[in-house]
């Protein structure tokens, strides 16, 4: 990416970028910030755009700098429904507005896209339309800030819900704006009011949303079954960012990993949200996830709860692209130990085997 002067709108929007190529989103904010101490695991509220702006900025300017497209406001859990549990309806609108923000100044400053994000409510429900009623003003408040700040296109995301996911279509088509709509595979694939998520997304697709597809909860491995299913089913782009963890069939979602090991020290003996790290994905399995990702068909590409810049500059660099970080992708060629260079120590070379 390029600077550009701040105040320079995006010129090409995110359905011309994705006519031209794929389109990488970094999302994982929640579990980057908590990892760093300025957001708390539970509630997942993201106080954080208002208590430590800056550091929501420097992740901005990381996920850039590593090669995303776009610049995803932090309003994740940032929800009236959110708000209301742990009593502090009151910094909704300054929260986010806040990180509209943020996110538009690191935006322009690159000429990245600049998304607005909604997300599952927690309060939905088939049976009850007063629910369906509360789901729509929630999006409706949060879409509405996103349109005032300048929002080139809103993500949806993480629903399990295929209810809710049409109405959170239904909200951003009355904005005007491109719509991205992900659902979230749980450890039943299935949406939790029936339909396989292929089945949804063409349902989606078919009433208009611009591009349909999954995040979150399962890893690469359990992810992909599931997205070529989507991207047999619909005509749309195709969106595909799960979380790097290694998930497998017997235990399809992060929610879902066990700890044989460190179980006896986990909070509620389980490894989610605070304890993945022993099955954290490397940067070369996202390189073969977006590869395969790519081969199915998805176009928009990203990962979600527990990425690292260095998982999007993966991502980049399997789609062939050399972001800024690639300057300091590795080179083992000057090691002491591992290298390959003419004129280091052959005995530090030797003695490889003893380390």
């Amino acid at each position: 990416m390029t600077d550009a002067p701040a105040d320079l709108p995006t010129t090409v929007g995110l359905l011309d970028r994705l006519a031209a190529g794929p389109v990488i989103c970094a999302e994982g904010y929640l579990f980057e910030l908590e990892r760093r101490g300025y957001l708390q695991a539970g509630a997942f509220v993201p106080k954080v755009v208002l208590d430590h702006p800056e550091q929501v900025s420097a992740l901005h300017e990381e996920f850039v700098h590593a090669g995303s497209d776009v610049v995803e406001a932090f309003t994740y859990y940032a929800h009236r429904e959110k708000l209301r549990l742990i009593g502090a309806e009151d910094l909704l609108e300054p929260m986010n507005r806040q990180a509209l923000e943020l996110a538009k100044a690191v935006a322009r400053k690159h000429g990245a896209l600049l998304a607005g994000n909604v997300c599952n409510t927690n309060v939905y429900d088939p049976a009850d339309p007063a629910s369906h009623d509360q789901v729509r003003s929630i999006f409706t408040e949060q879409i509405g800030w996103a349109v005032e700040a300048g929002a080139d296109f809103i993500i949806a995301e993480t629903i399990s819900w295929a209810g809710e996911a049409q109405i959170a279509l239904e909200v951003i088509k009355e904005a005007g704006l491109p719509s991205v709509i992900m659902l979230v595979p749980h450890k039943d694939p299935d949406m939790r009011d029936g339909g396989t998520v292929a089945e949804v997304c063409r349902a989606l697709a078919d009433n208009g949303a611009d591009v349909v597809g999954l995040n979150c909860a399962r890893g690469p491995e359990t992810m992909l079954p599931l997205l070529a299913e989507v991207t047999a089913a619909v005509d749309v782009p195709v969106a595909a960012l799960p979380v790097p963890y290694r998930t497998t069939r017997d235990e399809p979602t992060m929610q879902s990993l066990r700890d044989p090991i460190g179980e006896k020290l986990l909070p509620g003996g389980i490894p989610f949200p605070t304890a993945l790290d022993p099955f954290t994905c490397n940067r070369y399995e996202i390189e073969d996830f977006t590869r395969k990702a790519t081969d199915l068909g998805a176009s928009y590409l990203g990962i979600c709860c527990g990425a690292g810049p260095h998982h999007i500059r993966a991502v980049a660099e399997a789609l062939g692209r050399t972001p800024p970080a690639s300057a300091y992708s590795p080179d083992m060629s000057k090691h002491a130990y591992f290298g390959t260079d003419s004129t280091l120590k052959s005995g530090n070379q030797a003695f490889t085997g003893r380390l």
